[in-house]
């Protein structure tokens, strides 16, 4: 396997990651990394978390927005997305362990993994509909 080259900026886009919730895009890991790094590109922000992606230590979320989302936790778990704002967060649900094998038993290759998406109404934006 090859050796990674250490980087600073790699690490900051990292721990930038790992300090946040919201499961942001590119866009908005960049705008908080030029803080650090004023002379940082957007096209090596992007090419540092494919890269972490592929290393495995962060996820890519595809929430149907046109936006890719990363998520510094990479163990199994679900995503609430709102269609009001598109706000991305953790949904407190234990993974169902039996969600792969089901689709296993009626399928003749190999299931793997599985991603859900749960969408509906923040309580925030339902809170301004109220109003």
């Amino acid at each position: 396997m090859k050796t990674l080259k250490y980087s600073r900026q790699r690490e900051s886009i990292k721990a930038c990651l790992m300090g946040r919730h919201d499961h942001p895009t590119a866009d908005a890991i960049y705008t908080t990394i030029r803080e650090e790094f004023p002379n940082i590109s957007l096209g090596t922000v992007y090419r540092n978390l494919n890269l972490l992606v592929e290393l495995g230590e962060i996820q890519k979320l595809t929430c149907g927005d046109g936006k890719d989302h990363f998520d510094a936790d990479i163990l199994p778990h679900y995503h609430f997305i709102c269609r009001q704002c598109g706000t991305v967060s953790d949904l407190p649900l234990e993974p169902l362990s039996d969600v792969t094998q089901k689709a296993q038993a009626g399928f003749n290759g190999r299931v793997d993994t599985h991603v859900t998406y749960f969408y509906g109404i923040c309580a925030e934006c339902m809170a301004l509909k109220q109003h």
